[in-house]
């Protein structure tokens, strides 16, 4: 049985000066992410696997864009 996937887009998180989405399953991040300077053609990744954006929660971290399922 596989978990729901949930890939999260941070916004220049620490580690890295780009836009991230990570790849979260089981409430665990997996270190599968993809990484793009432009915010626009990572959004276009993530529709082009089928996926569906969630906006961000109110009490998500700051540098938490958007998630996508």
């Amino acid at each position: 049985m596989t978990g729901l996937a949930i890939w999260v887009v941070y916004n220049h998180p620490r580690d890295r000066p780009d836009y991230v989405a990570r790849l979260w399953q089981h409430g665990t991040a997996t270190g599968v992410a993809i990484i793009d300077r432009d915010l626009k053609r990572l959004r276009e990744t993530l529709e082009g696997m089928g996926l569906v954006h969630l906006d961000r929660m109110e009490g998500d971290d700051p540098m938490i864009l958007e998630t996508w399922l």
